[in-house]
């Protein structure tokens, strides 16, 4: 029989547990939520856990800008030994007799990590290489030349020395694997390392403060009300662009397709567009003669 999906709007701030891979939980929540449609915003290895954003509905339109996003880790490294696949998944491939690393080592190497710099991506990422996954390649032993990519290190703090299992909080742009990070700053000490623990606390304009977990989503699976009061609002994940409040008629016209006369004094770029009827209509942008043309619509005319 076809099931009947129902239209879902929102953005779910899942707490992905460890073991799950991103697509597996996001078509686990969906299920639950019985939804026609929903995507995430940035994949976690399932190693990971943690922050992982479930957009539903209008709210996937807001998916690019989510995972442009900086994000936030706290990753427990395993000092002494490097793994085929950088974490605690693979195999050991080598250890180095430098096993343990002093505090002051550990603030040098981070030192020479911050700010932008090059980053070449690890054989075993998602990234295509003539049309098959790296993974894929690595795991049939196979190992290509990738080219280094620009990323940028804003902040890491040592939330725990431990000389073999250092704890630290990283901030980061996208693109950056903290598994390559924790090898090239246990490289730096003159020792191997890989990833033991891995959880992201932090996306965008998002923190662990409204996550919640699978087992709680399946509690609620027979009380919609229930589930749908954990969506927070498509608009939130987009606070880093102004808001401007059009009237009934101008937002008429912009939900048709058309540049609109409001004039967005002193705002330049992209804005958060409102009506006082309809609420939240999307994402617009200012043209050099004040007008808001549509960029990305959330609801139609």
């Amino acid at each position: 029989m076809r099931r009947n999906y129902r239209d879902v709007n929102g953005i779910l701030l899942l707490d992905k547990p460890v073991g799950l891979t991103s697509n597996r939980a996001l078509q686990t929540v969906k299920r639950i939520f019985n939804a026609r449609k929903a995507g995430h915003t940035g994949s976690l290895d399932p190693l990971a856990s943690g922050l992982l954003p479930l957009c539903f509905g209008h709210a996937t339109k807001a998916s690019h800008w989510l995972l442009d996003a900086d994000k936030t880790y706290e990753v427990t490294a395993s000092i002494g030994a490097q793994t085929d696949t950088a974490d605690a998944e693979g195999a050991i491939v080598a250890t180095a007799e430098v096993a343990e690393v002093s505090e002051s080592a550990l603030q040098q190497a981070i030192a020479e990590h911050l700010g932008e710099i090059e980053q070449v991506p690890p054989m075993y990422s998602a990234l295509k290489h003539e049309g098959r996954r790296l993974y894929e390649l690595a795991r049939a032993g196979e190992k290509v030349d990738r080219a280094p990519r620009k990323i940028r290190i804003y902040a890491i703090e040592i939330v725990k020395f431990d000389p073999r299992h250092p704890v630290l909080r990283v901030r980061c742009s996208k693109g950056t694997y903290i598994r390559t990070l924790v090898e090239t700053v246990a490289e730096a000490m003159g020792t191997l390392a890989h990833v033991q623990t891995l959880r992201r606390t932090e996306l965008g304009p998002f923190d662990a403060g409204r996550m919640v977990t699978l087992a709680q989503i399946e509690d609620l699976a027979s009380d919609v009300a229930a589930l749908d009061s954990l969506l927070i609002p498509a608009d939130s994940a987009l606070k880093q662009f102004s808001a401007v409040t059009l009237s009934a008629t101008e937002a008429h016209y912009l939900l048709n397709g058309n540049p609109v006369g409001h004039a967005a004094k002193g705002i330049e770029g992209l804005v958060r567009v409102y009506d006082k009827q309809q609420g939240f209509l999307g994402v617009g942008e200012v043209l050099p003669d004040g007008r808001i043309a549509p960029k990305r619509l959330f609801l139609s005319g």
